[in-house]
């Protein structure tokens, strides 16, 4: 058995690894928690770590803790925010709906090493946690670990996806294919309009997301227990969001309304629904990617993906497109966190939401899962992709839909008749339409050129 010492809060007594920073509520919370075994993400203990170095430089202004405290509290607090002792964050997920447990959990670590840094005690609650509740520390970090995640991750993997989406555009304008719509062949377009059809679908997601930012940097902290600030300075809220901005290069500001902040986490579900967007875009671009891609004999072959790795354990030479599948299982996960972070957006009973801890997971997973498929896609399919003009060409010149050009001169009923002889008997529209009408053959190729019909 490891050695334990004895540590106690409130209820009492209780045993703590001898090595451990934390104290007596996290061990309970360890105790208590036995539901999924993963533990809260790295991002959001950051972040708390950067509120408690910030409320403890908010606090040391405002007069509320000794310079040297104050300084010992905030050092400690960067070192969890610089992804140090992350092994001393054990609690699992499903914990308090309130994320109480991980409140308590950073504020006795923190206090440990400050403790040790000062050379004498720091108390977890009226030191590390001063002018705080968990209450609004949790939703403050929902939302600061969630920014910088959009900022330092996902928005740039998405720009970087739309730059290599866009310079593949440039290079693919001639490249003329059948359309499809319902599956089925339809008018050609060129492989660059198509892409740029993905393009701008990342592109409007990104937009949406980033005008979710100016919402997700209004935060919760000053409101305390229920909104109304109880024992934290009035100043406290102001100067706290100065703090965090300095260190965060970014620009939070106290919440419009603390009531609301605190009871609800709307901003984090409308987050959510963007990621969502964002998920469904790339699962459309997976999709259209593989089924370029099929055969490469029997199936559409238009392009041909980078052989990244055997496909089979028992078909020798079989290569899958296995990137587009990773991100369409990513993407439905993303669309899965979103049902879940919108069921618990219903969760705020009066004056606190109490899913706080899931919200945070899913949230900070659809990001992490969206940054790394972006980059998945941009690197191994956008980027490196081979198009098999043969197919292409030898797919548009028996597309029977290419008769649709010839509607305004013959009509669509005429159109259709040649559009199914041609079809039915295997042959190329001009030729069937050269026999069924009293078009030239130059005026014909002219009409039905498919350049001319882009």
């Amino acid at each position: 058995m490891p050695e334990t010492r004895v540590e106690t809060d409130s209820l009492g007594e209780v045993e703590v690894p001898a090595a451990a920073l934390y104290g007596a509520q996290t061990q309970r919370a360890r105790d208590n928690f036995h539901i999924s075994g993963i533990a809260m993400p790295a991002g959001f203990i950051c972040a708390l770590g950067l509120i408690k170095s910030a409320a403890a430089r908010a606090n040391v202004e405002l007069g509320l803790l000794d310079a040297a405290m104050g300084e010992s509290i905030s050092v400690a607090a960067l070192s969890i925010a610089q992804g140090q002792h992350r092994e001393q964050f054990p609690i699992d997920v499903f914990q308090t709906g309130s994320g109480t447990s991980t409140n308590m959990n950073a504020n006795e670590v923190i206090a440990t090493l400050a403790s040790s840094h000062l050379g004498k005690p720091v108390h977890p609650n009226d030191h590390v946690n001063c002018s705080q509740s968990s209450n609004d520390v949790i939703p403050t970090a929902i939302h600061v670990s969630a920014e910088l995640a959009l900022h330092h991750a996902l928005l740039p993997a998405l720009e970087r996806l739309v730059a290599a989406t866009a310079k593949r555009e440039e290079s693919l304008a001639d490249s003329i294919k059948t359309g499809r719509t319902h599956l089925m062949d339809a008018m050609p377009l060129s492989l660059a309009q198509e892409l740029s059809g993905w393009r701008t679908q990342l592109e409007q997601a990104g937009q949406r997301i980033d005008t979710t930012r100016q919402q997700l940097r209004q935060l919760a902290q000053g409101g305390t227990a229920v909104g109304t600030g109880i024992n934290a300075d009035p100043k406290f809220a102001t100067r706290f969001s100065a703090y965090l901005s300095e260190s965060c290069d970014s620009n939070f500001v106290p919440a419009d309304n603390f009531f609301a902040a605190i009871a609800s986490q709307d901003i984090a579900v409308a987050l959510s629904g963007q990621l969502k967007s964002l998920a469904t875009a790339l699962m459309k671009i997976a999709n259209d990617l593989r089924w370029m891609n099929s055969g490469p004999l029997s199936g559409l072959g238009e392009i041909s993906l980078k052989a990244l790795q055997p496909g089979s354990s028992i078909m020798p030479g079989k290569v899958n497109p296995v990137i587009p599948e990773a991100v369409a299982m990513a993407s439905a996960q993303v669309i899965g966190n979103d049902s879940a972070i919108t069921i618990a957006g219903q969760s705020g009973n009066f004056q606190l939401n109490v899913m706080l801890p899931l919200i945070a997971h899913n949230l900070l997973q659809s990001i992490s899962l969206l940054a790394n498929s972006c980059d998945a896609l941009a690197g191994h399919c956008i980027s490196d992709f081979v198009v098999n003009r043969e197919n292409i060409d030898a797919n548009l010149s028996r597309n029977p839909i290419l008769v649709t050009a010839l509607n305004r001169e013959i009509g669509y009923s005429k159109a259709a008749e040649i559009a199914k002889r041609a079809y039915s008997e295997g042959r190329p529209i001009l030729e069937v339409a050269l026999e069924m009408t009293d078009l030239s053959r130059e005026q014909l190729a002219q009409l039905l050129d498919p350049a001319n019909l882009i």
